[in-house]
């Protein structure tokens, strides 16, 4: 058993806070770049590396934006509508993956459009680029001490005295997390995409993945509050918000190959 005793906090310069989730907000970013300029070597995808600038910071604006308002409505409606200022308060706390990744895909049409490109075109070039972000994304929840998993004996199992009163031994889920939409679901994307694939779907696949493992995850992840459970004792809106990228990844999926046949 592991007690939790990180400090969220990276670096203190007198009144200003440098805190470790911001600082992997910064790795993430750094990384699809990084990752994105090798992608764009290769000669059939089309793509000049310097193109990467741009995306990025598209894909920045997109994800911080949509993350937040996004995390706003889903979780935190009635407080958002009682005092809609809290939406500017991000010191707080508070980003939706499922939000933020509206928010990279209505970015990612922008960019699209201004560029001369097709929708998936871009979208099947970035797919692989997103994972590590979210897996560093993980274990910034996990130093912060937040969205723990549900009380547990596992041997592995972690306590984090700061942030919950009962102090029980819990399931790291920040880590399952990291390590399924990080690592386990970047492996597969970067290798799918290395032969060119029909349009959507490598898009599609990376639906369909980050649905399942935040689906399958949910069922041993506390709750987000103050929603707690929407219906069975079991559903969360993790889970409810994680169907429609099943559903419509297992379209894009289908489509593809359907209309190479």
């Amino acid at each position: 058993m592991f007690v939790h005793q990180l400090d969220p906090v990276a670096l203190q310069l007198g009144p200003v806070a440098i805190h470790w989730y911001g600082v992997m907000y910064l790795v993430a970013f750094g990384t699809a770049w990084w990752l994105g300029r090798i992608r764009a070597i290769e000669v059939y995808r089309g793509w000049q590396p310097a193109a990467m600038d741009d995306i990025v910071f598209y894909c920045a604006m997109g994800a911080v934006l949509g993350g937040r308002i996004g995390h706003m409505l889903f979780y935190d409606l009635e407080h958002f509508l009682r005092s809609p200022w809290v939406l500017f308060q991000v010191w707080r706390g508070g980003m939706s993956f499922h939000g933020g990744l509206l928010g990279v895909l209505l970015a990612m049409w922008w960019y699209a459009r201004r560029q001369g490109r097709s929708f998936f075109e871009v979208t099947d070039f970035i797919a692989p680029l997103i994972p590590p972000g979210l897996g560093v994304g993980r274990l910034g929840n996990f130093i912060n001490g937040e969205l723990w998993g549900k009380a547990t004996d596992v041997p592995w199992a972690v306590v984090f005295p700061r942030t919950d009163l009962e102090r029980l031994p819990r399931h790291p889920s920040q880590l399952y997390e990291a390590f399924l939409e990080g690592v386990v679901l970047f492996v597969v994307l970067w290798l799918f995409s290395k032969k060119p694939r029909p349009a959507m779907a490598v898009s599609g696949l990376f639906l369909v993945g980050y649905g399942f493992f935040r689906f399958l995850v949910e069922f041993i992840r506390v709750p987000d509050q103050p929603l707690g459970y929407l219906a069975f004792d079991w559903l969360t809106m993790g889970q409810v918000l994680s169907i429609p990228m099943l559903a419509v990844g297992s379209v894009l999926l289908f489509l593809a190959y359907h209309r190479r046949a």
